[in-house]
């Protein structure tokens, strides 16, 4: 069975070129309280997206699911609405999943899970040092649907230098073994293109298979419409949906998962040696 592929936009006519290659859930970022501080100097994806967005690119969706991260757990200031009116907000609009980031506790969880109350998919974000210390416990919230293990800040979290480090040094099988135990799906981390990227795609899409992965989100290097503008290019570049879901017909029969663990290990070696 093939990943969910997600790719994050609010711009409606790229959602419908990535809807259109294959894209199973366009992904839109509400998420900005706090990001910018733990995230300061980091070339991250820090996304300006409104809940105007959710409806407009929702209006435009015919197959492929929306996905909205909402900001973490929150009450209302004179600067931003409540947690409750977003996610209401956000449903109203159409989204059918939520994602809840950077969360430390059971209770933040729990609150989202109710703020949910089953109207759409109620997916986490597992992105903090406390929140992996807590793990068993948070996979028991009832309501919860997924779970997505965000490299980028548990890395930084842990003093890591660069995200795949916990890829290689086992944390993310750790964590996927208790998500496993819970009849929880999961995915983790972004997927440049099959050759692209610091760890090349071929490699991590490798791991997806070899720890039962469900989805993955295709990442800026894949296709940075910040950078690309042209509708027609990106058009281009989004046909490289078809090849890596050719690389995963071969990764469902594979049977050296053992030999790309290990390359896994070494490359990821090298970029921090570097």
């Amino acid at each position: 069975m093939s990943l969910k592929m997600m790719y994050i936009t609010n711009k409606p006519e790229v959602a419908l070129i990535a809807e259109s290659a294959g894209v199973d859930r366009i992904f839109i970022d509400l998420e900005y309280i706090g990001k910018d501080i733990r995230q300061g100097g980091m070339d991250t994806v820090q996304s300006k997206h409104s809940l105007d967005d959710v409806k407009a690119v929702s209006e435009k969706l015919t197959k492929a699911e929306l996905l909205v991260r909402v900001n973490p757990i929150h009450e209302k200031t004179e600067a931003y609405s409540s947690s409750k009116e977003e996610i209401d907000t956000a449903i109203e609009n159409g989204a059918k999943v939520l994602m809840l980031p950077y969360f430390k506790t059971v209770e933040e969880v729990e609150k989202f899970v109710e703020l949910v109350d089953g109207r759409c998919k109620a997916m986490v974000l597992l992105e903090t040092p406390e929140a992996a210390e807590i793990v068993d416990e948070i996979v028991k919230v009832k309501g919860l649907d997924e779970i997505f293990i965000g490299l980028n800040d548990l890395s930084l979290g842990r003093g890591k230098k660069f995200m795949f480090e916990l890829l290689a040094d086992g944390t993310v099988d750790t964590l996927i073994a208790k998500f496993k135990e819970a009849g929880l799906p999961y995915g983790f981390g972004g997927l440049a293109s099959l050759e692209g990227g610091l760890l090349p795609g071929k490699m991590v899409l490798k791991e997806h298979y070899r720890l039962g992965s469900t989805c993955v989100i295709l990442s800026r290097s894949f296709c940075n419409t910040d950078k690309v503008k042209d509708l027609k290019e990106v058009e281009e570049i989004f046909k490289g949906v078809e090849t890596i879901r050719e690389y995963e017909k071969l990764c469902e029969n594979a049977d050296d998962f053992e030999d790309n663990r290990r390359m896994v290990k070494e490359a990821v070696s090298k970029i921090v040696g570097k």
